[in-house]
């Protein structure tokens, strides 16, 4: 089935690219009771990331760079993904989750995105 999203100019054309290329990454990945996807949605001024389990439609563990623990700490949007990363890597080994299927929501695999992944595989999440 083929997904369209319309064409516009500048930062519409950005968003919508976006939009594509999460349709795209979402026809292949889904998450299982044994392997939840950890979905990571980046904005200009915060991180948050989820555990679900596409199968019974529920979030399994979360984390967001609004936590109390996150909030207000030193250093840059990149410190801060890295906190979100072991805090929902904490949360879902406590749920239960060893291993995940990873979800960037159509955005580049760097900066803070790689920053939160990295942080979460080395609180002991399994990619």
């Amino acid at each position: 089935m083929a997904y369209g999203v319309k064409i516009a100019k500048g930062d519409a054309y950005k968003r919508a690219a976006a939009k594509r290329r999460h349709i795209r990454i979402r026809k292949r990945i889904s998450g299982t009771p044994e392997r939840p996807r950890l979905v990571v949605t980046r904005s200009n001024r915060g991180i948050t990331a989820q555990v679900i389990d596409d199968i019974a439609g529920h979030t399994v563990a979360s984390a967001s760079s609004l936590d109390a623990s996150v909030r207000g700490g030193e250093g840059d949007k990149s410190a801060q993904a890295k906190k979100v990363g072991a805090l929902v890597a904490e949360r879902a080994k406590a749920a239960g989750v060893e291993a995940v299927v990873f979800d960037r929501g159509g955005k580049q695999y760097a900066g803070r995105i790689a920053a939160l992944a990295d942080a979460a595989r080395e609180a002991g999440l399994k990619f």
